[in-house]
């Protein structure tokens, strides 16, 4: 079972209750309110009603890609060994003239060129969503699905990439660069809650229930160049954190490689804001998001619309969203 929803006002104050617990200091596997079969978290919030009031407001202007290409040499998470990204080609037109791999003659391969190429990549590369499997605590994940019982060879048969709904959901943009008058914040900068709360009071907006909350550092200015990209980044704190999820954001993203700012602020654990987000309040996580074209135009609220590989068994997976401006 893939989906599990409840009526909406329910869902929100269990969430509250939820959020308040794993903020404080136990730090265990969020129980969903959505049900025990639940492996989206809180991507339920989206219902025939949200999806048609943001997607109303659209006002046929601009699109925003919000994804990067990929490309060999980009920056890409290596720290554990992961790898980088690559293409190479399958077929050539020269070579198929010479190998014949269809048995269709020389003289038909001379004249119909025939290119082909595949890919390998860690899930985590370029524009990307983090599943609610990609970190857990204790051994278990999202809504307690552990990885004894449901982790195989073949990946996770639960709370996997392959869960991932469509996303139509409001967009905010919170634009930091923009709040402190700089073209990019500083290398390990953690962003705070003050931090957000002003540049969103800035921008006249707030954060409702079931918001896409994408927070720019600018670091994506440096995106062709892999070393000073992936350097010391910018990312949020634990508070601001909380912040978003007591605020009810349902996806929360930036344009930097690992969202979250290091070293850790917790004890014992190295990355709290993932598992924070992730294991605890069921949000999944996007990075790597280009956000430069909205700062440009100034979009800061929008519609987010955007849907990832269907991995089966992945905890991440590419994603290309886009964005329309909405009034």
């Amino acid at each position: 079972m893939r989906l599990s929803l409840t009526p909406p006002r329910l869902a929100s104050l269990a969430l509250f209750a939820l959020v308040a617990t794993s903020g404080g200091q136990a730090q265990n596997a969020g129980q969903s309110p959505w049900g025990a079969d639940d492996e989206i978290g809180r991507l339920n919030q989206m219902t025939e009603t949200s999806r048609a009031a943001i997607l109303s407001r659209i006002t046929g202007g601009a699109s925003y890609d919000l994804s990067v290409e990929y490309f060999i040499g980009m920056p890409s998470w290596q720290a554990a060994g992961d790898p980088h990204y690559r293409l190479w080609m399958t077929h050539t037109p020269h070579g198929t003239t010479v190998d014949d791999p269809l048995g269709v003659g020389g003289s038909v391969n001379a004249h119909v060129s025939y290119s082909g190429s595949a890919i390998s990549l860690y899930t985590h590369t370029g524009t990307h969503i983090d599943a609610l499997s990609h970190f857990g605590l204790n051994g278990q994940i999202w809504n307690g699905f552990s990885a004894d019982e449901h982790l195989g060879d073949r990946g996770w048969h639960r709370a996997d990439a392959g869960a991932l709904p469509p996303i139509i959901a409001r967009g905010l943009l919170v634009d930091l660069p923009a709040l402190f008058d700089v073209d990019r914040l500083e290398p390990g900068y953690r962003v705070t809650t003050a931090d957000i709360e002003a540049a969103l009071e800035r921008a006249g907006l707030a954060i409702h229930t079931g918001d896409v909350v994408l927070v720019r550092t600018g670091w994506m200015q440096d995106f062709e160049d892999a070393d000073a990209y992936m350097g010391n980044a910018p990312g949020l704190g634990m508070d601001a954190a909380r912040y978003l999820a007591e605020a009810g954001a349902m996806v929360v993203g930036a344009d930097n490689l690992s969202f979250e700012a290091f070293p850790s602020e917790v004890d014992g654990n190295y990355v709290p804001v993932h598992t924070f987000l992730l294991a605890q309040s069921g949000i999944p996580i996007l990075e790597v998001v280009n956000l430069e074209g909205l700062a440009r135009d100034g979009v800061q609220e929008f519609a987010f619309i955007a849907a990832s590989l269907r991995l089966r068994g992945a905890d991440a997976a590419p994603m290309r969203p886009i964005a329309l401006p909405v009034e």
